[in-house]
Order: C-alpha cells, then structure tokens, then sequence
C-alpha cells in the first residue's frame, strides 16, 4: 500500500512538469532613463527579477509546482509595474519609491531566497530617491520630502 502511494506520488511530481506554465521573459522594449547608475544597480539587485522582462529564475523556479508559483508572483508584479515596457503605461510606477520606503519592496520572501536583494536602510533611501527621479513620486508628481532625509 505505502509502495502505491508513493509510486503515485513520483508518477504525479514527474507528470506534472510537463504542464507549460513557467516564467518566460518577452523582449524588453522600453526601460526607464535611470537617473543614475546606481539606481540602476540597486534596481537589478531587488526589483527586475519580477518588474520587468529580465527575470533570472532560480533552480527551483524551473520544477513544478514552485515553477507555477514563481510564474504567478511574476505575471502579477509586471501586471503592476514592468521596467522593461516603459512604451505602455505603467500607472502604478509613481508609487514604487513609497512601497520600498515602506519596506513592502522587495517582499521579505524574496530577499530570503534571494539575498543580494537585501537593502541596507542607505541603500533603501538611495533607491526611493533614485525611483522617485526617474519614475515620478506621488500621483500628483509632488515628491515626498520624507524620503530625502
């Protein structure tokens, strides 16, 4: 009995690989004129990976079923904001500094996988203000004076 159930276990990991359903990166077409090199920088270490078309994807990220979990998280952060397709309208952009501010970018999740993602508070301050000067701040395009301290 115990040999079936893991017999069907095995069968069913194994089949469930071929389902397509995995992180696919189209061709960037726009990306934003960064401000600074730096932001740049700091951008790739904690944001492309899922905002933008330049998506690294880690082992695990390639076997299902973390493969659909990774392609989910994904599809749903460039639905938000994609750094690679400036040439569409990226209506939630002038909110990035305040997400990273308020420390809910990047995900505690992801830099736990991922720990070159990992912000010092500089470096957090360093990139609002960087997103803040090439994507815009509050909607009403003021800037925030908090996040220049």
């Amino acid at each position: 009995m115990v040999r079936r159930i893991v017999l069907a276990v095995v069968v069913g990991l194994v089949a469930i690989q071929l389902v397509p359903y995995r992180v696919y990166n189209p061709p960037v077409t726009l990306e934003p004129a960064w401000d600074s090199p730096e932001t740049r920088e700091l951008v790739s270490r904690a944001c492309l990976d899922c905002h933008s078309n330049e998506t690294r994807v880690p082992w695990y990220g390639r076997v299902a079923p973390f493969s659909w979990l990774v392609r989910m998280h994904v599809d749903e952060a460039r639905e938000e904001m994609n750094l690679s397709e400036m040439d569409h309208p990226q209506e939630e952009a002038h909110e990035a500094a305040e997400e990273v501010i308020e420390r809910e970018m990047p995900p505690a999740y992801y830099v736990l996988l991922h720990p070159e993602a990992k912000l010092s508070d500089a470096e957090r301050r360093a990139l609002a203000i960087g997103l803040e000067a090439t994507l815009g701040g509050e909607e009403d395009g003021h800037h925030d004076d908090d996040h220049h301290d």
